[in-house]
């Protein structure tokens, strides 16, 4: 049976879960430790770089024959070639990436978090390295849903902590205009879990980004189908502890250089099956 909890619907409330999830590191431990960063000068004194990725969240980022791969595992690679110090990598679950950065116990989050203004308040975040929208999914023929409209008062799966839980109000906000509402909101640990109660019907559909969605239903196109945009248009970078400027910087100089040679773009043809070569240099989200 998959972890799961409830939530209630209202606005504030899906705002205040995600929101406290990130920062206190909710079940992970993190919350309680001392929030120091090292600086980037101590990072290069010592030599090394530590950086988490979360351990299954296709295609950015999960373990295939015992080793770390997918887009933001390439870029690591880009980034272990270019740079003198060492790159430490640890994957771990979602739940403890943000948290563990805010805390200290991680130099940078190098994984697929949504720029967020509920983050930006404790996280800074580095030139993006995707566009992402969020959708819905469905069991593949499931009648019931043709649209937006049709997901009224539905049960919903998303993520603990994640962004997409956070921007859920924009889902509200829609369903409202067709006079319906957000159905209840099934927060799990990680999506592999969501997916799984998706697919045998203890929720009707589950919120992700595009990308995400996109790569599962190429996988599982018997069993899941891609619905329709959910949010606005939102980006992904990877995150520094909140006034850590000048690790910022090296992450940014890496990431643009990579836009400038092309490396970038030729990883998200190869994992997301489209490049997104108009992305802002910086974002910053209101949202």
């Amino acid at each position: 049976m998959s972890q799961s909890k409830t939530v209630p619907t209202r606005r504030a409330l899906l705002r205040a879960a995600a929101f406290a999830a990130a920062v206190t590191g909710t079940g992970t431990g993190t919350g309680s430790r001392k929030a120091v960063a090292a600086t980037f000068g101590e990072i290069k004194q010592r030599g090394h770089l530590v950086v988490a990725t979360e351990d299954d969240f296709r295609p950015f980022e999960f373990v295939k024959d015992g080793k770390p791969t997918g887009y933001d595992s390439d870029l690591l690679d880009l980034l272990r070639k270019s740079s003198a110090m060492d790159i430490r990598q640890e994957m771990i679950p979602w739940t403890g990436l943000l948290p563990g950065v805010a805390s200290g116990k991680y130099d940078a989050a190098v994984t697929a978090a949504l720029i967020s203004k509920d983050r930006q308040q404790f996280l800074d975040f580095s030139s993006p390295v995707a566009e992402a929208t969020d959708y819905y999914v469905k069991r593949k023929g499931d009648a019931s849903i043709t649209g937006i409209k049709d997901l009224s008062g539905k049960k919903l799966g998303c993520q603990t902590g994640s962004a997409m839980l956070a921007r859920l109000p924009e889902l509200e906000d829609m369903l409202k205009q067709t006079g319906g509402k957000l159905g209840e909101v099934v927060q799990y640990v990680s999506y592999p879990e969501a997916y799984q109660d998706l697919a045998i019907g203890r929720t009707a559909y589950v919120v992700n980004t595009i990308i995400n969605l996109d790569s599962l239903v190429k996988e599982r196109p018997n069993v899941f189908e891609l619905g329709q945009p959910v949010s606005s248009q939102i980006y992904i970078g990877w995150a520094v502890k909140k006034g850590n400027a000048e690790l910022l910087q090296f992450l940014d100089d890496f990431l643009l250089a990579q836009r400038k040679n092309g490396q970038m773009y030729a990883l998200q043809a190869k994992w997301f099956g489209k490049s997104f070569e108009n992305m802002p240099q910086h974002f910053e989200s209101e949202i």
